[in-house]
């Protein structure tokens, strides 16, 4: 029983390599977003170049 226990009060650990490419590839836009300090149009106008490039 303290074994069953101790299964279920451990938080599962979160799994980053599940990532999808188009999903990584999110992040990285964002990434690049921020680190260029975009906001509002030139973010939208960044994030939609910058995800077609992808295809």
């Amino acid at each position: 029983m303290s074994g069953c226990l101790k299964n279920v009060s451990a938080a599962p650990a979160p799994q980053e390599n599940n990532v999808t490419p188009q999903q990584q590839k999110m992040k990285d836009c964002n990434t690049q977003a921020v680190t260029q300090s975009l906001t509002g149009d030139d973010r939208k106008k960044f994030m939609s170049n910058c995800l077609k490039d992808a295809s």
